[in-house]
């Protein structure tokens, strides 16, 4: 029974883990973007007026995102830094 217990509990753990590294905010998200893209001369413009609430468009040259104020989920993240053709791993 532990066994089974301890083969469950371990992909748990991993998200868990996951999660609790990629927790990041639009904001934190956006200084993010501006530095890795000061560093490989892209132009970056953040656009409030055109998103509604609580988003903004961030545009990363030719490509762009909705960023929203608030904490983003990790699908939200991933889906982000694909928009933008930004590797996870380079990020």
């Amino acid at each position: 029974m532990v066994e089974s217990y301890s083969a469950i509990s371990f992909p748990l753990v991993i998200r868990r883990v996951c999660c609790d590294i990629l927790s990041v905010n639009g904001k934190e998200f956006i200084r993010r973007t501006q530095r890795w893209a000061k560093g490989r001369g892209v132009d970056v413009r953040l656009d409030a007026s055109r998103g509604k609430g609580g988003h903004q468009i961030l545009t990363l040259g030719d490509r762009w995102t909705t960023v929203q104020t608030g904490e983003l989920k990790p699908g939200v993240y991933f889906a982000m830094l694909k928009q933008l053709g930004i590797a996870k791993e380079e990020f």
